[in-house]
């Protein structure tokens, strides 16, 4: 029996569709518990409570490279029969200084484990833009979903300079840069080429655009969703009233990764018809630890 017939405060209008897992759009990723133990019996107890909300699970700061394959294999395969893809999280960048084989062996570890999808945190990897094209195209061909992850500051190395040169000239790469500058634009541009090589979805870091509620930067949310599109973005929202703020904006369709405390409230939100004028339909948190 479905669990939303005990949830009776659930319900969705004609013009909010909510389909049924798997989901192109709504998609809720939930942060895998990181800073308790993780194990099988707390999984299962919030599959089985909340689960046919949840569409994916995030291991929480590459803490799957310290667990056992024989129990990542055990999580994502509980995960699985739940109908929750699993993704890798930030882990990549840690294995680029081992140089580009490195980085093949890990995709092709992250496939025999049973993950889905593999993180690509953008900023933290320091590389060309024709290399990360390379490995979203590289996940892409063994089978997996590729989620890189970008960050409004950007190191200032990395903006494009535009000087005349001839072709085939030799340009020296420049120092790396200490300082870090917002540009939206080359987040737009990177985005997109990420998506033309076969990204599934595109991760916006909450830092400097949605990591505090009252300093929410809608005209760079709007900006991406307007380029990118509402079904390819996925924003990380770190608190319940982020996530009241991206439904309220952005109604049920809109992709966000949030705690896993925090998925309960995060349906709830779902659930409801928002208006600009509403009142929070968030008391106290439900939380499941």
């Amino acid at each position: 029996m479905s669990l939303s017939l005990y949830y009776q405060w659930k319900h969705f209008d004609e013009d909010e569709d909510r389909p049924e897992k798997p989901r192109r759009f709504g998609v809720t990723e939930m942060r895998s518990p990181q800073y308790t133990l993780l194990n099988q019996n707390l999984l299962q107890d919030v599959f089985e409570s909340v689960g046919q909300f949840v569409d994916g699970l995030k291991f929480s700061g590459g803490s799957h490279s310290l667990m056992p394959k024989s129990f990542i294999k055990e999580v994502i395969n509980t995960a699985h029969q739940h109908d929750v893809y699993v993704s890798t999280g930030e882990w990549a960048e840690h294995l680029i200084r081992n140089g580009p084989s490195a980085f093949k062996e890990y995709v092709e570890d992250c496939k025999q484990v049973g993950f889905d999808t593999i993180e690509l945190n953008v900023g933290s990897l320091e590389i060309p833009e024709e290399t990360l094209l390379r490995y979203v195209r590289l996940i892409k061909d063994v089978g997996l979903k590729a989620k890189p992850q970008f960050a409004l500051k950007v190191n200032k190395s990395d903006i494009p300079t535009g000087r005349d040169r001839a072709f085939g000239a030799y340009i020296p790469p420049a120092p790396r840069s200490t300082e870090f500058v917002e540009d939206v634009d080359l987040l737009i541009r990177r985005a997109e080429r990420c998506l033309e090589a076969g990204a599934d979805m595109i991760m916006i870091d909450a830092e400097d655009v949605c990591q505090h509620t009252d300093s929410v930067r809608g005209d760079i949310i709007a900006k991406v969703i307007g380029r990118l599109g509402l079904e390819k973005t996925m924003f990380e929202a770190s608190n319940a009233r982020t996530s009241e703020w991206f439904v309220r904006q952005y109604g049920s369709k809109v992709n966000l990764f949030v705690d896993h405390s925090q998925v309960m409230d995060l349906e709830c939100l779902r659930g409801r018809n928002l208006g600009k004028n509403h009142a929070s339909v968030l008391g106290s948190s439900y939380a499941l630890f």
